[in-house]
């Protein structure tokens, strides 16, 4: 009898050991597409937004695993600057209890989405500190808040899988070497002095994808390109949202498609061999067609990922800032004065709102996260907080012992543009436009390498 009661305490213990490694997960979307008028991001130029092409939504997953809960929230936006990022997760935490460290939340980064208040000289010039452009930008946290508290809801037994794809007729770096040894930024199509292009691009389609009792729950895409093809003035998720609704058609409906943009500060879609018209929703319905294309050939590859339970850490990291001049300062304030005039160059709006950024930060340095979440040792999830080069995100993916590495940038935060150092001496739009200094996206990836081996040194230690 006594070797009956010790075989069934021994059961009974495994039995609550194998259930409190249980993946759960849930999933839940939230519309958040911003009223007619709203102005609309990602030029430098006013536009407000005459019409809804297909609608924008905050989408979330929750995972919960040995009773550590994270959350992967993506918003259909250009970018979300850090103070609403910190005022969501502080919702987030109070509405479900998840560590605000241990949610992370990115940005798509549609050019067709409504200007978000960033706190920046550039709010007054395309809308963000009109009326429309601040209160959308106040209702934000509690939109994104309640993605997550549904999500957090619907928690229930799940099984992942995982695999990395390729697709490499998508992407294109933007910048180019040109006949006379200077970089150009997307130069006109077959331009006769192109050589070659500055820098690669990244083909991987990073796929995490959850079941629950056999049925689809989520499928997480990572791919590394601009969602700027629609252009004009109607509110559009652009690319992701036509993938989003190709692999609902193939999974079904209650399938939740969660796009992570990967590093691709310089690279778009434009093929500059190519002369067909590149914008429009034509382009993001061919574009979001061959993604769920790749995606859907990646899903016969996907392997089972075995418990290992979930781990979130992030760092601060300071980052120095571009370096500018008094007479600098004195001509951005001159560009902003004329800045509506025709005469007035796309460079010079450029440099004079990256100036009076930097200037107003009164020399402190500018303070962001790289946060990583990992699920066992096989998955991590990396935030980077702006545009990133891609050569960066590619650093990081060769470094890190996870065999899936996705990236998504502009997440908890966002500086701008992230080059590279090689890029610095080349100049050019993203340069130019960059508030930190060079070096400064090197820092990122050394901090997300460190990060990444210490998780996976802690779970090797188990």
């Amino acid at each position: 009898m006594k070797r009956l009661g010790i075989f069934l305490f021994l059961l009974t213990a495994c039995a609550e050991s194998a259930a409190a490694a249980e993946l759960r997960v849930g999933a839940a979307a939230v519309n958040i597409t911003p009223p007619a008028g709203t102005p609309l991001a990602g030029y430098y130029s006013a536009r407000g937004a005459r019409t809804v092409l297909d609608e924008l939504f905050s989408k979330a997953l929750v995972l919960e695993q040995d009773g550590t809960k994270v959350a992967l929230v993506v918003c259909d936006l250009i970018s979300l600057p850090r103070h609403t990022v910190v005022e969501t997760r502080r919702l987030i935490e109070k509405q479900t209890g998840i560590p605000g460290g241990h949610v992370m939340i990115s940005a798509t980064h549609t050019h067709t989405g409504p200007v978000i208040a960033r706190r920046s000289a550039r709010d007054r010039l395309d809308g963000g500190a009109s009326d429309l452009g601040r209160r959308y930008s106040e209702s934000l946290p509690e939109l994104i808040a309640r993605s997550v508290a549904e999500a957090d809801k619907k928690l229930t037994p799940a099984q992942a899988a995982a695999a990395i794809g390729r697709e490499e007729n998508l992407a294109f770096n933007r910048r180019f070497v040109m006949r006379d040894q200077t970089v150009s930024w997307n130069p006109r199509k077959r331009h006769p002095d192109i050589v070659r292009p500055a820098g690669p691009i990244d083909p991987d389609v990073g796929v995490v994808y959850f079941e629950a009792k056999n049925q689809p729950l989520a499928t997480y895409v990572n791919f590394a390109m601009h969602p700027d093809t629609v252009g004009g003035e109607g509110i559009s998720a652009d690319y992701p949202g036509v993938l989003a609704r190709l692999l609902a058609d193939y999974k079904g409906p209650e399938m939740l498609t969660v796009f992570a943009n990967g590093c691709c500060g310089n690279l778009n879609h434009r093929n500059i061999s190519w002369l067909d018209n590149q914008k429009g929703p034509h382009e993001a319905r061919r574009i979001g067609t061959v993604l769920a294309g790749a995606v859907c050939k990646t899903y016969p590859q996907l392997r089972p990922l075995s418990a290992g339970g979930l781990r979130a850490k992030s760092a601060l990291v300071p980052l120095p800032l571009a370096p500018i001049t008094p007479d600098d300062v004195s001509r951005a304030k001159e560009v902003v004065q004329r800045v509506n005039d025709p005469k007035t160059t796309f460079m010079e709006k450029v440099k004079a709102y990256q100036v009076l950024d930097v200037a107003a930060r009164e020399g402190k340095p500018l303070e962001v996260e790289v946060q990583v979440v990992t699920l066992g040792d096989q998955v991590a999830w990396i935030s980077l907080p702006g545009e990133i080069f891609v050569e960066l995100g590619l650093a990081i993916k060769q470094a890190s012992p996870f065999p899936y590495t996705l990236i998504a940038e502009l997440a908890n935060g966002s500086i701008g543009y992230v080059p590279d150092k090689p890029a610095y001496p080349q100049g050019n739009y993203e340069v130019v436009s960059a508030r930190c200094a060079e070096g400064s996206g090197e820092l990122l990836v050394e901090t997300a390498v460190r990060l990444l081996r210490e998780l996976h040194a802690s779970r090797s230690q188990q």
